[in-house]
């Protein structure tokens, strides 16, 4: 059997051609044990490009990247749009440590809840900005307090636990801090506010008492868009078993198919022709669909 290897010119075309509307996406649909789901993905190309550059996946753990550090990802809540992130650095009832504290990225697409609690921790009493509470403000108007005297209990709890009442610190040197309805812009620098470390939680679990079984952790929102709409392009990926996803330079939408396909519209295209096609890997990493008759009718003539 001879090859005519001018047989192949138009097959080699057409396969050059395709190459330039389907590209090879692998998207995965976990993270370690938590399931990933639009927005977010596992990769370049996964998810909303919005979300890339905070939430990534590296060897299966789940990070938020900010510039105050990386923070591991415990939970997401995708009914509520929450995820739910762990400072190593914070201090609980188990432990104390020292902090530099927590801020978010102004551009970031996310914001605090208003279950988080954050209380920082032996902070100078005769020094530090968020005791000033007689000061005034250049309007002459009294400054509102930074620390919530309603929070006094939460501060006698968590004084009292055997990693912290071991330093012998006075409960005066605690603060429930309020300024947490700032936003994306929320932030606190621990050695500006003269505080050693912080803690925070985001619900008492239904024991107010016993902050060994306090949820500590920061909860953050986050919206798909400005009209917090869920794609339909993505949603309808999603019915055909795909993975949401962007490509080029415009990010635009693709749906990223289990087969290592990524379309424009829907899995159920690749799908359908899944018996009488085949992939073809090329050097650049690109996987095609390619017609198996047209790959034998090359080698017969």
């Amino acid at each position: 059997m001879k090859l005519n290897h001018s047989s192949i010119t138009l097959p080699f075309i057409y396969l050059i051609f395709l190459s330039s509307l389907v590209s090879s996406q692998a998207c995965q649909r976990t993270c370690g044990n938590l399931p990933i789901k639009y927005p977010f993905g596992t990769g370049a190309g996964c998810g909303d490009p919005r979300f890339q550059q905070y939430v990534t996946c590296d060897q299966q753990k789940l990070t938020l990247t900010t510039h105050t550090g990386n923070y591991p990802i415990t939970n997401i809540d995708y009914s509520n749009q929450i995820i739910y992130i762990s400072d190593p650095s914070m201090s609980t009832c188990a432990c104390c440590r020292p902090s530099k504290g927590f801020g978010l990225d102004w551009d970031a697409p996310f914001s605090f809840t208003d279950d988080n609690v954050f209380t920082l921790l032996d902070c100078s009493t005769t020094s530090s900005p968020i005791f000033r509470s007689n000061s005034y403000n250049v309007d002459n108007s009294s400054a509102v307090p930074l620390c919530d005297k309603q929070g006094d209990p939460i501060c006698s709890y968590l004084y009292s636990c055997s990693a912290i009442s071991i330093l012998n610190l006075p409960i005066s040197t605690c603060c429930v801090y309020t300024p947490v309805d700032l936003g994306p812009s929320f932030e606190f620098n621990l050695q500006k506010l003269q505080c050693s470390s912080y803690s925070v939680f985001y619900s008492f679990s239904g024991q107010e008492s016993n902050p060994d079984n306090w949820k500590y952790g920061i909860s953050l929102k986050y919206k798909f868009n400005v009209y917090n709409d869920y794609p339909n392009a993505c949603a309808d990926c999603e019915k055909s078993n795909g993975v949401c996803g962007y490509t080029g330079s415009y990010n635009s939408f693709i749906c990223n198919c289990p087969t290592g396909i990524s379309t424009t519209s829907t899995c159920f295209f690749v799908s359908s022709f899944g018996n009488g096609w085949r992939l073809l890997p090329l050097k650049t990493g690109t996987l095609l669909i390619y017609p198996l008759p047209w790959i034998l009718a090359m080698f017969l003539l």
